[in-house]
């Protein structure tokens, strides 16, 4: 009887309970979705207000830009989008364009011109297809310099860079380390390609590849030179420290001789301004007056 009492009081007190349980277990419910509710409305807001602080360029034209290239990627043909990318990269991939959006840009800038010189400028059509065709060549043109520009910088550069490498080296960093250290301490194009090999060594890629890739990306002379001294000290097992102070000195001497052969370019180059605007005026200073006179005589 003893037993079947307690029983019943365990039955009893677990009925009485269950129902405060359940309730309890509800409300904690109903607060963790009200919780996840506020969290997802305040993500919201936060990315809606993180997406309206983008610049315009990049909140509006760039997904333009993008969603056209995927429309009219596979008109353009594929080995003319390989060139393209490598001329991007070794410009420094401004705007962070592919080859596809930089087409469309072409594309565009050109209707644009064509458009405004038939429909505001009165053109004839065939006027309106030679004005778009600057909207076609400008911006390849702008690309070539802009990496011209960038493989002076990087020619510029690139002693300085060599001999903080070959100082790090024969300090007794390993030539990754070396690396990481060029990249702490310069601001560079060239320190920011390096930190770009580190990367992708870091990620699995052999070192041999990484600064392959980067000589082509560069595009410049020096710099395929000398990844491909550093491959060959590398696989023979020769001190990096000579090869980087060799390929250091042989960088200077090419930098002195486009010096010199800039400084002889100088007179051939200020025969025009000499020619057209200074000898001109020489002649009329000296000459000026003795016409005057002999016009005085005869007239």
């Amino acid at each position: 009887m003893a037993s079947l009492a307690a029983t019943l009081v365990f039955f009893a007190a677990c009925s009485a309970l269950f129902p405060l349980w359940k309730k309890n277990e509800r409300e904690k419910i109903d607060l963790s979705r009200r919780l996840g509710e506020t969290k997802a409305g305040e993500s919201l807001a936060d990315d809606r207000e993180a997406e309206l602080k983008k610049p315009f360029l990049q909140r509006i034209i760039r997904p333009i830009l993008t969603g056209l290239s995927r429309q009219l990627a596979h008109i353009f043909p594929a080995g003319t989008g390989k060139n393209l990318e490598l001329k991007l990269q070794r410009a420094g991939n401004p705007g962070k364009l592919n080859s596809s959006e930089f087409m469309v840009i072409q594309i565009l800038l050109a209707i644009i011109l064509a458009a405004g010189a038939f429909f505001l400028l009165k053109f004839s059509p065939w006027q309106a297809v030679l004005a778009a065709l600057p909207g076609w060549y400008i911006p390849p043109m702008l690309l070539i310099r802009r990496a011209q520009k960038r493989q002076r910088e990087i020619e510029k550069s690139l002693p300085d860079i060599l001999d903080l490498l070959t100082v790090s080296v024969e300090a007794g960093l390993s030539f990754d380390a070396a690396l990481l250290k060029v990249t702490e301490k310069s601001n560079s194009i060239l320190a920011g390609e390096f930190k770009r090999v580190i990367k992708e060594i870091r990620m699995g890629k052999s070192r041999k590849d990484a600064l392959r890739e980067m000589a082509g990306r560069l595009g410049s002379q020096s710099m395929t030179s000398l990844v491909g001294g550093i491959v060959q000290a590398d696989q023979l097992g020769i001190s990096f420290s000579r090869v980087l102070r060799l390929q250091a000195e042989k960088i200077r001497f090419k930098r002195k001789q486009r010096a010199e052969e800039e400084a002889m370019k100088a007179p051939v180059k200020m025969l025009i301004p000499l020619i057209f605007f200074v000898f001109p005026a020489i002649f009329i200073v000296l000459l000026g007056p003795a016409v005057l006179n002999i016009m005085a005589v005869f007239f």
